[in-house]
């Protein structure tokens, strides 16, 4: 293992964010019992809710503190990502005390702790909001390239921090200045039996639950409601940097904050606007078992709309196919009802693994179109959702992991270019919202691959960066994918696909780990 990770870059680091705006970041942790709840709580022990932070911010006047990547405390994280990786606690605990792996802890975000927020420069003064839930292995700081990109284009991003045993290690601060309590990784396996099904229904509950407290976390910062955060720097200001927030944040109109997650985050939003938009719908068999049931009278069931904009990175659809959730699952995005937009605020992007995952594939075809039962869709008057696929991206590379170890994913997945990888996933996140009207920046013509800004824009188009989202090849190694299509590997431009690992094995079952060992 010490052998693999010596091929390494010894400092990894970030590339500098390309938006227009400096990005700031905040961590917050806010008691449950400050918070309405939106659900039944579905495990007592979790008495806190996570976040991360990322904002346009004005340039700090001096110098500011790092923010390291690896989250606090770095002894424990290092530990258990090594575990996370394949090693027993006693072979981590001997690793993480290795000179090489403590350049891992100096890693630093180009983000600026604590900064002031900028002023929203869009016509209501409040800027876009968008809530992201981390996959397997993920933690808050995990995709914070791409969330910190996202803000540097004018959109605060909250960084969800599930407590529900997929992170490596997560913690819990009971109260502030407490010595924190550990939620370790739970190993279930992935071969879909009803043990496997319960168990990914019960992390379920836990993070729709979360993601209910982040929303009404953030109506209560947006108002400026006395909140504590437990992770305030300053304990005589409970509050700490949050009041900054006070009447800035677009979460109050419905449809308004945009929903995006990666792998089984990305199977989180999906199970999380069904059940708030269906919440009340009529006709489930007695064998449904709904994960999150928020009232009708709750702020969330009035926030997710047709007009929400979802974002789906890498969909893992496996924890979308149990039996007590069927019922839910059969039913389409709220974007396909007969008031809705269709796919025109839908995206998923797929790396090129998923791609190849011919299972996962058909699944995920499913879940985005306007009728998930059927295995091509129907002749409907709703445009389609927009999928695409970089070529030759793995599943790590829409995360951190991608950008700070680029041998790790050359070698073991054939990814090559992992900043390319997450300026096509900026690029087509941003254009969908510019086509839903969000007001975010431009995209530069250095990420739009031009010399220039391209001139007007055409006709028809609402976007500034339109050609992301168009399907004719136009950007290079950029694959538009057709949502009735059943021949997956001939939609492909790049004979490389074959070469792709299987991404079951290499993502899920621990490829990492078997090429460690070679």
């Amino acid at each position: 293992m010490v052998f693999f990770f010596s091929h390494l870059n010894p400092t990894p680091g970030f590339p500098s964010y390309t938006g227009p705006y400096k990005v700031g970041t905040t961590d917050v942790e806010i008691p449950a019992a400050e918070l309405p709840l939106p659900s039944p709580t579905p495990d007592s022990s979790i008495s806190t809710v996570s976040f991360r932070i990322f904002y346009p911010c004005e340039p700090p006047a001096k110098p500011p503190k790092p923010v390291y990547w690896l989250p606090d405390p770095q002894h424990e994280y290092l530990g258990a990502y090594v575990r996370f990786l394949g090693a027993s606690r006693r072979l981590s605990s001997f690793l993480r005390n290795l000179p090489f792996f403590h350049i891992l802890s100096y890693i630093a975000l180009p983000a600026i702790r604590n900064a002031t927020l900028l002023q929203a420069p869009t016509k209501n003064k409040r800027w876009p909001v968008m809530v992201f839930s981390h996959g397997l292995g993920g933690t808050k700081n995990a995709y914070s390239h791409l969330l910190g990109s996202l803000s540097s284009h004018g959109v605060i991003v909250i960084a969800s921090d599930h407590r529900d045993g997929s992170a490596p290690l997560s913690c819990i601060h009971d109260q502030p200045g407490s010595s924190p309590r550990f939620v370790e990784y739970r190993s279930i396996s992935h071969r879909q039996t009803p043990e496997v099904e319960q168990a990914r229904d019960d992390q379920l509950r836990i993070r729709l639950w979360e993601l209910g407290l982040i929303h009404e976390a953030l109506l209560k910062i947006d108002r400026g409601e006395p909140v504590l955060n437990n992770l305030a720097e300053k304990p005589a200001e409970p509050m700490g940097d949050l009041n900054m927030f006070r009447s800035a944040l677009d979460v109050h109109t419905p449809g308004t904050i945009s929903w995006a997650g990666h792998s089984f985050g990305a199977a989180t939003i999906v199970q999380f606007v069904k059940s708030v938009f269906y919440h009340s719908a009529k006709g489930a068999p007695s064998s449904y078992r709904s994960l999150f049931q928020p009232s009708s009278s709750s702020q969330i069931a009035h926030q997710i709309t047709p007009s929400s904009p979802v974002s789906l990175l890498d969909l893992w659809c496996m924890p979308l196919l149990s039996k007590s959730t069927r019922w839910l699952n059969a039913l389409p995005l709220p974007c396909y009802a007969p008031n809705g937009p269709g796919g025109k605020n839908l995206i998923a992007i797929l790396s090129e693994a998923f791609f190849k995952w011919d299972s996962n594939l058909v699944h995920t075809k499913r879940t985005i179109s306007e009728d998930p039962c059927l295995d091509r869709p129907m002749n409907t008057s709703h445009p389609p959702p927009y999928i695409f696929y970089p070529v030759t991206s793995a599943h790590l590379s829409q995360s951190d992991f991608g950008i700070l170890f680029p041998w790790l994913t050359r070698k073991a997945f054939k990814a090559e270019d992992p900043a390319r990888t997450l300026r096509l996933n900026t690029r087509a996140i941003l254009e969908v919202l510019r086509t839903n009207r969000i007001e975010v920046a431009d995209t530069s013509a250095l990420d739009m691959e031009e010399a220039a800004s391209g001139g007007n824009v055409p006709a028809g188009h609402l976007g500034q960066d339109f050609k992301i989202l168009k399907s004719d090849g136009s950007i290079a190694g950029w694959v538009a994918l057709q949502l009735g299509s059943s021949k997956h590997f001939e939609e492909a431009a790049n004979e490389r696909t074959s070469e792709t690992a299987d991404p079951m094995e290499a993502v899920i079952q621990g490829e990492v780990t078997k090429t460690m060992s070679n």
